[in-house]
């Protein structure tokens, strides 16, 4: 069995993050080892009067420990990470536990619709491309590929500058480079580079007007689990965006209950049929 350590805060109600990738990377035939970097009542997308434990303090006391057993993994997806010194320390967590086959996904969270999310500044967007150096795929949105490279946010650009965009990330130590949340007319999809096949892929699927919190999350933790099992990646963007549309549109008829992210248990089923 393949193993992924995943490294983000838990939401303990409201879908996201490693509330979302434990059962999600589990479901897909994958051991998952979390490491929580802070604890929340709730997620912080329309919940008011949320509460936060930082722990940053307890993630190299993790570490160490696994030293000791001899700890392998056959990726390290990383998620939200909320402060300059917890990029640090999973920079240094990378250093001690990727191997020649460990697969190195980078979530790098840091905001949405031409915003970085509150906490966030763009001293914090420079310090996240350190860790993006040492990642072998990264899956940034259009708003973080932005403040990767230092570029004007806009809701839409062309083929020619998503390419541009690819090759300039994957420069900085990429081997693949998957951007997420690309508008075509009624479509919505994904862009993806493969710097060693020198090879560009995309897929779309229908535009669906209804905004849930934690798909991103969703999408990381289908796509990284897809990566390590060993589908390419045309397979893990196909399979990740059909299981990210399947969990929208399930969701959407009851969206006043359930506004606050995606039924994705109950769309498990049909992910578990792509998945072996």
């Amino acid at each position: 069995m393949k193993r992924i350590v995943t490294i983000q805060d838990i939401s303990c109600f409201g879908k996201c993050s490693l509330t979302v990738a434990l059962p999600i990377i589990s479901a897909c035939g994958v051991e998952a080892c979390p490491i929580p970097t802070a604890v929340l009542s709730t997620h912080t997308g329309g919940f008011k009067g949320f509460t936060i434990h930082d722990l940053t303090k307890e993630i190299s006391p993790i570490t160490e420990h696994w030293k000791t057993l001899d700890m392998s993994f056959d990726g390290i997806y990383t998620g939200y990470l909320g402060s300059k010194e917890q990029l640090k320390i999973v920079s240094d967590f990378i250093d001690d536990f990727k191997k020649e086959n460990t697969l190195v996904f980078v979530d790098p969270v840091m905001g949405d619709h031409g915003k970085l999310y509150a906490g966030f500044d763009e001293d914090f967007a420079k310090e996240m491309v350190s860790l993006v150096k040492k990642a072998d795929i990264i899956a940034p949105n259009l708003t973080e590929v932005s403040y990767l490279l230092g570029e004007e946010y806009k809701e839409n650009f062309t083929d020619d500058e998503i390419k541009d965009m690819l090759r300039r990330l994957s420069a900085l130590g990429a081997r693949t480079v998957i951007i997420t949340g690309v508008r075509r007319g009624d479509k919505l999809g994904v862009f993806a580079y493969e710097s060693e096949k020198d090879e560009f892929t995309h897929y779309f699927r229908e535009r669906i007007n209804d905004t849930f919190h934690g798909t991103g999350d969703v999408f990381a933790s289908v796509c990284s689990s897809a990566l390590v099992k060993g589908f390419s990646v045309k397979e893990a963007i196909e399979i990740a965006t059909d299981f990210v549309v399947e969990c929208i549109h399930h969701t959407a008829p009851d969206k006043e209950n359930h506004w606050y992210s995606v039924k994705f248990e109950e769309c498990i089923p049909s992910l578990v049929k792509r998945m072996f």
